[in-house]
């Protein structure tokens, strides 16, 4: 525990000690210092300002590390010193970061090694608390003693008695003895008596004097009342106005409350209360069907408050700067009032957001309005922003959207590559009949991932009119020259679409042999060919594998393994 002291009294300079290493270290870790927790109050952490400094500023202990494993700091009004000498002044109240610490009473900082981690960006989050405290918040003192820092330890004084000349032993003895004895005692009971003063141990007996359980029920009373958010009551009450009064200027009253009220809950993250209102906005319409054409109107245009181009970005940046975010709850009633519009600039988030928390959220918002305006997530498939498009034809996708199908065979028509390659993804998770029409025609495009993509959704979905493509692999040079990946991927599209038709040409892919009239098959093909028949698994397949089981070729044999083991099971 940090024991309140009074600051050392200055060395005469006759007396100072050498100082173990140059001063200049010190003096440009204070000016580091100072630096960081100015920028720190101007600027937000992804500002690369901030971030300079706040590295330089960790940088800073470095050089100092290198001589010590602690450095002591005297505090005065205006200056920093170390070991008899000044090494920061600064004499303007407002801006100065000595007066911050002197002010509440501390008069000596030791900082230890192993500081500049965590430790100091909670310093800095502490000093610009400080600042912008009111009178009747918590001071430097306070917030340094709830923090329980272990690499910095600090001296104080009693502010109120900083400056107090303390009573030599002698003289307060001498004035005790001058002090006659009187016992007042008797004298003060008396003069309350006469008073008519009452005594907390007069009521001690009383019948109403409350016990410890109400005393601790009151206390528990108190604090909950005075934590309780008060916002949603006088929502409340607000909306019950509009719902007991009928007259029309008192409900277009409620309605201008209503609307400044909103941005005040948006600014304070009460996002329930937000989303409460909204929905209640929602439905009054609907149990009041008396309401006059504006108010009607006024409260459909609620939602343009957080659904705004102008307002909803920044409510996003301020989420993902956010130290603490909002319940998970209301962050999903609140994003479950977007308006539709807002799924262009969802989607756009979803590739920046870097809190998972918050990414989860806008997901199920996106899915939400994707599934309920199948519309405006055509449209928007065909948006110039590519990270939109993409997230749209994945919402497709995940909602199975067969009215996607023609749009998403637009791109694949025409558009650049990461975006066709969305495209055939979203057709292979949609897996309509349409989808696979378009795939099929995709089996020979001139990417090797759409190719692929193609092949395992049409062999997946049993779409037997491609088998005459895809069988071209087994039977033919197709895709001889394709990668291994791409091979597995037709071999085993073959097998499903082709069944026990397909072991006759397998069998002969996987126990050919080279002669004079018949080229030797490549050991990837006939690996490939050994694991298309473990995929039909039928007795004739299983018995072509078991033939092929001592083949010389490691990479068939294994494939062979492998596929029997599948086969078995």
């Amino acid at each position: 525990m940090t024991l309140p002291a009074t600051a050392p009294a200055p060395q005469l300079e006759d007396t100072i000690p050498e100082p173990p290493f140059p001063v200049a270290l010190v003096e440009e870790f204070l000016r580091c210092t100072a630096r960081a927790v100015k920028t720190h109050q101007l600027y937000l952490p992804n500002n690369p300002i901030y971030q300079r400094a706040i590295e330089q500023f960790q940088a800073s202990f470095v050089p100092i590390w290198a001589h010590t494993s602690e450095l002591v700091l005297g505090i005065g009004e205006s200056e920093f010193t170390w070991m008899g000498r000044v090494v920061l002044h600064d004499t303007s109240r407002t801006e100065s970061l000595p007066w911050v610490f002197f002010k509440d009473g501390l008069r000596e900082l030791t900082v230890q090694q192993g500081f500049e981690g965590a430790e100091s960006a909670a310093l800095l989050d502490i000093l610009q608390r400080v600042r912008k405290a009111a009178p009747d918040e918590d001071d430097l003192l306070t917030l340094l003693w709830e923090q329980e820092f272990t690499f910095l330890r600090y001296r104080y004084v009693d502010v109120g008695l900083d400056g107090v000349v303390p009573i030599q032993a002698d003289d307060a003895a001498a004035q005790t003895r001058q002090l006659p004895l009187v016992d007042i005692r008797a004298e003060t009971e008396e003069v309350a008596q006469r008073a008519g003063i009452v005594r907390m141990e007069d009521l001690d007996a009383a019948l109403y004097f409350l016990d410890e359980a109400e005393i601790e029920y009151l206390h528990t009373a108190i604090q909950r009342d005075q934590h309780e958010n008060p916002r949603p009551n006088v929502l409340a009450i607000v909306l019950d106005i509009f719902e007991t009064q009928s007259d029309p200027h008192v409900r277009r009253e409620v309605c201008e409350i209503l609307e400044s009220f909103l941005p005040i809950m948006l600014s304070a993250a009460d996002y329930a209360s937000v989303a409460y209102m909204l929905r209640e906005a929602e439905a009054l319409p609907r149990r009041h069907a008396d309401l006059p054409p504006d108010v009607v109107d006024r409260l459909g245009r609620l939602p343009e408050a957080i659904s705004a181009a102008g307002v909803l970005p920044q409510l996003l940046q301020s989420l993902d700067d956010a130290a603490v975010l909002p319940a998970h709850e209301d962050l999903d009633a609140l994003f479950a009032q977007l308006l539709p519009s807002t799924l262009g600039l969802v989607l756009g988030w979803l590739k920046q957001v870097r809190r998972r928390e918050l990414r989860e959220v806008l997901e199920s918002a996106a899915t939400r309005l994707a599934a309920s305006h199948t519309g405006e997530l055509l449209k928007l498939m065909l948006s110039d922003d590519v990270a939109v498009a993409i997230e749209a034809m994945r919402r497709a996708a995940e909602l199975k959207t067969p009215a996607a199908v023609g749009q998403l065979a637009k791109v694949m028509g025409s558009g650049a590559l990461e975006v066709r390659q969305a495209a055939a993804a979203a057709l292979a998770g949609i897996g309509s009949p349409g989808a696979m029409r378009i795939l099929e025609n995709a089996l020979d495009d001139e990417d090797r991932d759409i190719r692929v993509t193609a092949v395992r959704a049409v062999g997946q979905a049993g779409h037997r009119s491609a088998l005459g493509r895809i069988e071209s692999v087994v039977k033919g040079t197709t895709a001889r020259a394709a990668d291994l990946t791409e091979k597995m991927a037709r071999f085993e599209a073959y097998a499903l679409l082709a069944g026990d038709a397909g072991v006759d040409p397998l069998d002969a892919l996987l126990n050919a042999r080279g002669s004079l009239l018949r080229r030797k098959v490549e050991p990837d093909i006939r690996a490939c060919a050994a694991m298309a028949l473990g995929r039909i698994g039928s007795e004739s397949a299983l018995e072509v594998l078991r033939r092929a089981a001592g083949d010389k070729d490691p990479r068939v044999r294994s494939a062979v393994n492998r596929a029997l083991r599948e086969g078995d099971a």
